[in-house]
């Protein structure tokens, strides 16, 4: 343990106390202590205080106590002589660094500055935190940067992170280098910062870097569903990060025009690394600074200094032990699941294709193998380079695959894959499937070479990469020629209405096997999926046919077939092999799964779910709330405190995870009577479902329930909720008690 270190960390974390106390004494004076502090749309409080104290502070006077506690931790340790050779001291001076940096970004909620100005995003909430978990635990998303400082210029600002995007890896980023903060340098080059390019400004501040850290505890207990409030608790979630979360420092300023190299990471910023040691997070710095060689608390060295630019990503990767798998395909364009998100406006836009400008369409077939070249690549009219800039083409992609243990049903979970594939180039933006889809390749992207025939090299190196165990040859086929694609487009129709018939009429009675999906055991330990024809996955990723595929690409992967076995309960849904199963896969703590009950031993929710189904007891009947939705529910709780509840594979009676797709589903709680319950949805998922939703009702002969289900334009509360159901006469009212 260097001496500079531990002295710099621990100064640093006396004079963050000292800017905690001087902004709660202001907010006092301002506010009061009865004042609410809270981040928004959040279960977990402030959740580093939460995590390190227990306390679930909801007011400023609250505060006082967790101050307190800060300087307890630095009570034995002078903030100008003390060194030890471990890192105890140093460790107790980075947890009191958090408690105050929680204090001073909390505050701002409360008393000012806004946190959300220009660039800067402030804190992330749950509902974001879940979203992205499934790109966590499927891989996607590989482990997470913060950033704090800048480079020397704004080229190698823009490689950095590109190369990180390439990899993949999230990257937070907070506090500034002598004034200068990478965030701004990549603004000023018109990058696109946001939580869908994985780039996330947080703010200019090394006190804003406890958002990365809040995200990282509210991790551990999303997902692994740790109940903080114990020391115990504690440990179990800072393990939990270090296990489970790779994450890692960049401390950065090596380049810059300051003499002293040094003094360029401040006490502050040492004190804060001091924090992030604490959850397993190692440091590495372009700065001379002193190195933590040993190892310990992070899995590898502490802290490693002095690495070059051109070098400090593969090194981060080594000293945090991650496994990248970087795609290298032969595009101009960077390419990587990073830049998924990214949008092209119209102002940096050359070409557009589909939309509502003309006509697009993507198809993907199987075909015997004597009809597939593999590699092959046409493009059937005019390329890029033949094309007028700002101007809309038609365009259609044809992928044809075959394969030996290659099947028509996987046809359409591959082709769902095509705008995954394609998004993740640098510069191209696709939304959108099947017939309905609208792609623009940017002006940065054309002048580095980027043509249409490349969209066929990425959905061949892809669709080889992701499904080498089904797919032997691959062609692709891109129309730009409108006469051709007029023609195709009404085949391609065909084809998705056929697809819809075959899948849409499949039921659970059809098959003798079900799908497990562990994919978010990686941090969920104890939750497991089972996924049904008539029941998908609750994150909305993984249909029956999905996982189907994806056992047959990777037979030792997340998806599992399991026999149904002996029916034991048919209205409940509950089959012996089934409970056999789920008791093996979540360690002993399940032992009874009902596939069609809310009420009775329902299926665990990880916490990456898209809804969450709940009674309302009032009202005899079931509201649905998507994590999109940041208001307040009728049964006086927010989505974000419900999922706090309801996550990290708990198996919770009267409530359960869903993806949106079940709420149209025949065997959507059909134990408890099924949409007949659905009595409120937030008015924006309702009318997001209600095309499909609608069709089922039709079919159920009780058309007029949907427009009976209540919004939150109707009721926030179950009194109102209780009036309007009574006025238009909502059939749960009249049903059996769900008690």
């Amino acid at each position: 343990m260097s001496k500079i270190i531990a002295k710099a960390a621990i100064r640093g974390a006396h004079a963050m106390v000292k800017q905690a106390e001087e902004n709660l004494n202001k907010a006092i004076e301002q506010k009061g202590k009865d004042a609410l502090v809270q981040y928004p749309n959040t279960a977990y409080y402030l959740p580093i205080i939460l995590l390190t104290l227990g306390q679930k502070v909801e007011k400023v006077g609250d505060l006082e106590d967790s101050l307190k506690e800060a300087k307890k931790l630095l009570a034995d340790i002078p903030s100008d002589e003390l060194w030890l050779p471990y890192l105890g001291d140093t460790l107790n001076a980075g947890i009191a660094t958090l408690i105050s940096e929680e204090i001073i970004e909390s505050l701002k909620y409360t008393v000012g500055p806004d946190p959300v100005q220009g660039i800067w995003l402030g804190f992330t909430g749950d509902n974001i935190l879940r979203m992205q978990g499934i790109k966590l635990v499927d891989g996607r998303m590989p482990g997470f940067a913060a950033i704090a400082g800048c480079t020397h210029t704004n080229e190698e600002a823009v490689r950095l992170v590109r190369g990180l995007q390439e990899r993949s890896i999230l990257v937070f980023m907070a506090g500034h280098t002598n004034g200068r903060a990478i965030a701004e340098q990549l603004a000023e080059e018109g990058i696109e910062m946001n939580w869908d390019t994985f780039l996330v400004p947080y703010g200019k501040e090394i006190t804003a870097a406890i958002h990365a850290l809040n995200f990282a505890a509210r991790s551990a207990m999303t997902f692994g569903g740790i109940e903080p409030g114990n020391l115990k608790a504690a440990r179990e979630i800072l393990l939990y990060n270090k296990n489970r979360v790779y994450a890692f420092v960049m401390a950065l300023g090596a380049d810059t025009d300051v003499p002293d190299k040094e003094q360029l990471i401040t006490d502050e910023k040492y004190a804060t690394a001091a924090g992030a040691i604490n959850f397993g997070f190692p440091v590495i710095s372009d700065v001379n600074i002193p190195q933590i060689l040993p190892t310990g608390i992070c899995t590898y060295e502490h802290v490693i200094s002095g690495i070059k630019l051109d070098e400090i990503i593969s090194r981060a990767i080594e000293l945090r032990g991650l496994t990248i798998k970087l795609e290298k395909i032969p595009i101009p364009v960077p390419y990587g699941a990073g830049f998924e998100g990214e949008r092209v406006r119209k102002e940096n836009m050359y070409v557009q294709f589909g939309g509502k400008y003309t006509d697009g369409f993507e198809l993907l077939r199987m075909k015997p193998m004597n009809e597939v070249e593999d590699g092959k690549i046409e493009v059937i009219g005019p390329e890029v380079d033949e094309m007028k800039e700002g101007e809309a083409y038609p365009l259609g992609i044809v992928v044809e695959v075959a394969g030996r243990d290659f099947q028509e049903d996987f046809e359409s979970v591959l082709e769902r894959r095509i705008h995954e594939f394609i998004s993740c180039a640098n510069g191209i933006f696709h939304m959108g499937q099947r017939s309905i889809i609208w792609v623009r390749i940017s002006k940065d992207a054309y002048n580095k070479g980027f043509k249409i025939k490349d969209f066929g090299e990425i959905l061949l190196a892809r669709m080889h990469d992701e499904f080498s165990r089904i797919v032997d040859r691959v062609q692709v086929k891109i129309y730009t020629d409108e006469a051709k694609l007029k023609k195709l487009v009404e085949e391609a129709k065909v084809v998705y209405s056929h697809r819809d018939d075959k899948i849409g009429n499949m039921t659970d009675e059809d098959v003798d096997i079900f799908y497990s999906c562990t994919l978010c055991q990686s941090y969920a330990p104890d939750h497991v999926c089972i996924v049904t024809p008539q029941r998908l996955g609750l994150c909305g990723a993984y249909t029956w046919l999905d996982c189907k595929a994806s056992y047959q690409i990777n037979k030792h992967g997340p998806n599992e077939p399991v026999e149904k076995g002996e029916c034991i309960d048919p209205v409940k849904g509950q089959w012996k092999n089934i409970n056999n199963y789920i008791e093996v896969k979540s360690n002993g703590n399940l032992k009874v799964f009902n596939a069609y009950s809310i009420m009775e031993d329902p299926m665990t929710s990880c916490g990456c779910f898209e809804c969450i189904a709940a009674i309302v007891p009032e009202a005899n009947g079931i509201m649905i709330v998507d994590r999109d939705f940041t208001g307040m529910t009728p049964i006086g709780i927010k989505f974000s405190t419900l999922a706090g509840q309801v996550g990290g594979g708990m198996q919770t009676p009267g409530f359960t995870g869903i993806g949106k797709l079940y709420i149209s589903s025949p065997k959507f709680i059909s134990a408890e009577g099924g949409q007949n319950r659905i009595v409120w949805m937030p008015k924006q998922l309702k009318e997001e479902v209600g095309e499909r939703l609608k069709v089922l009702l039709e079919k159920m002969g009780n058309a007029d329930l949907f427009d009976k289900i209540a919004t939150e334009e109707n009721a926030e509360d179950p009194e109102k909720l209780v009036e309007y159901l009574q006025e238009v006469g909502h059939p749960a009212l009249e049903m059996d008690p769900l008690f």
